[in-house]
């Protein structure tokens, strides 16, 4: 096995082969990418075999912004008889790892979503089979590898694993979100996703704790406000348009109506900002460096507008221009970037302010 499959927003398929070629090369692990318009992923092929396990072992995909999931994968597997599907895919996975669980998905484009009913159909026989042959655990095993089958089209499929403590644990590396129907505005999916994805959940009681304060740059209507305030925080939220009434009336929100570019909190009391400010990424990213550098607030979570052209150039310029300003100036950090599901043409950014520690 000498391919790699990544999942990524379609129309990103670019950014996404760029920045896996960025990283190969720096692992010394050769190859090129396969790449189709809008089909929501992409194929990078190494010229070595087995470099495709160990891109997938040594490259955290934590640092990946623009892959929703990585696996290595064997060639497409294509004209599946539509009377035994099965058996050829038994054949192809032989000398797998064992694997703890199975995800038959479909890249995240209209085309390929319509094949999702007949996933969820295939994958209780196949998981049957595969655990009569022993290629999965006879029990889900959180700690073992994912086998992933990929269907492009009917009967067309790539076929492959991931390691589960370096992939996306959610199926089709999407968070599935439900609007909250008393939510001002749809963009509080953003920051909700954000929380899954920076946040290990077992860390949530700690750090999205009740009685916090947090500070919302452009607020209105408070989507992301809404986000802080249903965990019992308290709000300052910072915008000159008007704020929902809803969250208004819950008390637990201030409403500035001042340029977030100036505003500095009363007290110093502050664990989150966030901020989802149309504005030029790279004046969004030095703002932000200036509210840890000043302790004003412990985490930060953050949108970044992409240009329309040389989008993951921006990207690197952008994070690398903050990562040296915070270093430049003593602050100890965690910082991952994402181009998230309910992303359009942006990134989410999230810094944690470490005292204690040191870690970039």
């Amino acid at each position: 096995m000498n391919q790699v499959l990544l999942y990524c927003r379609p129309g990103f398929e670019k950014e996404c082969a760029g920045e896996v070629q960025d990283k190969a090369n720096k692992l010394e692990l050769f190859g090129f990418p396969r790449v189709k318009n809008n089909t929501g992923y992409v194929v990078f092929e190494f010229y070595t075999p087995g470099d495709a396990d160990k891109f997938i072992q040594l490259q955290p995909f934590a640092e990946l912004i623009f892959a929703r999931q990585m696996m290595t994968v064997m060639p497409l597997l294509d004209n599946l008889p539509s009377d035994d599907r099965i058996s050829p895919i038994l054949a192809a996975v032989a000398d797998f790892p064992r694997c703890g669980d199975l995800r038959v998905e479909t890249p995240d484009t209209n085309e390929a979503k319509e094949l999702l009913k007949f996933c969820r159909k295939f994958t209780v026989p196949l998981r049957q089979a595969m655990r009569k042959q022993d290629v999965l655990y006879t029990k889900d095993n959180p700690k073992k590898p994912v086998l992933h089958l990929c269907f492009i089209a009917p009967g067309c499929c790539y076929v492959g694993y991931s390691y589960s403590h370096n992939n996306s644990n959610f199926f089709m590396g999407i968070p599935r979100l439900k609007f909250p129907s008393d939510a001002p505005s749809r963009s509080t999916l953003k920051l909700e996703e954000a929380f899954h994805v920076f946040i290990p959940r077992e860390e949530w009681d700690e750090r999205l704790a009740p009685g916090m304060w947090g500070v919302d740059l452009g607020a209105c209507p408070g989507g992301w406000t809404y986000q802080l305030v249903k965990r019992s925080m308290f709000v300052h939220a910072i915008d000159n348009g008007q704020m929902a009434e809803s969250l208004m009336n819950t008390g637990q929100v201030k409403h500035h109506e001042v340029d977030g570019f100036k505003f500095e909190p009363p007290r110093k009391n502050v664990t989150w900002i966030v901020c989802d400010m149309i504005e030029k990424p790279a004046r969004v990213a030095h703002l932000m460096g200036d509210w840890l550098i000043k302790a004003w607030a412990k985490e930060a979570i953050f949108n970044l507008k992409l240009p329309m052209k040389g989008r993951y150039d921006e990207v690197l310029q952008d994070i690398e221009n903050l990562k040296v300003y915070l270093i430049q100036n003593g602050v100890k950090f965690k910082l991952q970037a994402k181009h998230l599901y309910h992303d359009r043409e942006e990134i989410t950014v999230h810094i944690q302010r470490l005292d204690s520690r040191s870690a970039y």
